[in-house]
């Protein structure tokens, strides 16, 4: 698809072309290849001897697509995923086998792509529980089963202070507990319904920004914004109303945006920054030095702050090199004009490191672990009194 809409349909077609001639070429005579549509093939390996044998033949096919294709003036690179299943083991029905080959085949696409996968009967179970799961993340939506903790993010220079919490979601299931984001936000995702859920988020988490407010505590909330939500046409005027709904100063709301999403499409990227920036909002970039964005896109962005990501303050101070690189990132965020925040805090020594190179705030579990604004609450009031 990407290829159809970048150099059109005809490079699309060779392209598909070339793809199918190498694959024949790395097949046995007696292999049969046929394209099931799309961007999709299938394979037919008929008297293969076992796992051993199959996962040979797919070592031999990716490494058959690992070279760019040449289209006349155009190179590409592609990727590709291989679910695989075997006759009679797992199935002896055509339908059985192209239900196992396909399960195989996303799993291969989660991992990273450029792989394989054999099926497994975890995979059925595996798609009966998302399927339950489909519907009850309707039905949660409906039943108003989520719930927002708070992680503590604190000034770390002159004195530990909490000056902000980053809102995250919980979904409170009555029979299974909580469930991780990890497991249902890839799932809302895929049903469109992370925009709703996401419309939820901004409104509790503007509630709670009034809750610590009229507790006499100045907390910014802060929230993550998805692709979805961050594409969505209603964000500002969700944004706009949330504030006004909780009579909520916007300064008390910030919103991070990953380093990826700045990529997508820069010029709009700086459009819906500047109107959230207008609205008197705090913007943030999530998990920087992870992503690709260049530092030219940087200096561009109406950002206030840069958060390290956790990777890069794990392994401190035993890796040299991750304290370079934190170290780097923080100078460079002060020579823009930002403040930095650390995330993923867990030693006293990563505390004193991130304060010797006047790293402003920081999170993690040795600060305080998210929890339900209560505990929130009752941390800010120990502060008080402290």
């Amino acid at each position: 698809k990407q290829i159809n809409d970048t150099l059109g349909h005809d490079v699309g077609d060779r392209l598909l072309q070339a793809v199918a001639c190498r694959l024949r070429h790395t097949l046995r005579e007696s292999d049969i290849i046929a394209r099931l549509g799309g961007d999709e093939f299938i394979i037919l390996l008929p008297e293969v001897d076992g796992l051993s044998q199959a996962k040979q033949v797919a070592e031999k096919l990716l490494r058959a697509l690992l070279n760019p294709v040449s289209l006349g003036v155009h190179e590409v690179l592609i990727t590709f995923s291989v679910g695989i299943t075997l006759a009679p083991d797992d199935g002896d029905t055509w339908a059985v086998l192209m239900k196992n080959a396909d399960l195989a085949m996303y799993r291969a696409k989660r991992q990273g792509r450029d792989n394989y996968q054999f099926f497994t009967r975890e995979m059925n179970e595996e798609v009966m529980r998302r399927a339950r799961m489909e519907g009850e993340l309707r039905a949660a939506l409906d039943d108003n089963c989520f719930r927002l903790h708070f992680q503590p993010q604190w000034n770390l220079l002159g004195g530990l202070q909490l000056v902000a919490v980053e809102a995250l979601i919980r979904w409170e299931h009555a029979e299974h507990g909580s469930i991780s984001p990890a497991e249902f936000i890839p799932v809302a995702e895929e049903l469109g319904l992370i925009v709703p859920l996401g419309h939820w988020v901004i409104r509790e988490a503007c509630r709670a920004g009034r809750v610590l407010l009229d507790q006499g505590h100045e907390v910014r909330v802060a929230v993550n914004l998805s692709l979805r939500q961050f594409r969505d046409p209603l964000l500002l005027e969700t944004v706009r109303m949330a504030l006004d709904d909780a009579r909520l100063p916007a300064r008390y709301l910030e919103f991070e945006i990953t380093e990826s999403m700045i990529m997508d499409d820069i010029d709009r990227v700086l459009e819906i920054l500047g109107s959230l920036k207008a609205l008197g909002v705090t913007l943030a970039i999530d998990d920087f030095g992870t992503g690709y964005s260049s530092l030219s896109y940087l200096k561009r962005l109406p950002v206030d702050q840069l958060k390290v990501d956790a990777s890069f303050v794990r392994d401190i101070p035993h890796d040299r090199n991750d304290m370079e690189i934190a170290a780097a990132v923080i100078a460079m965020a002060h020579k823009l004009g930002l403040k930095v925040v650390a995330e993923g805090i867990e030693t006293q020594e990563q505390l004193a490191f991130l304060r010797d190179n006047r790293c402003e705030m920081g999170q993690g579990y040795l600060l305080a672990r998210p929890a339900p604004l209560d505990d929130v609450l009752e941390l800010l009031e120990v502060e008080l009194t402290d």
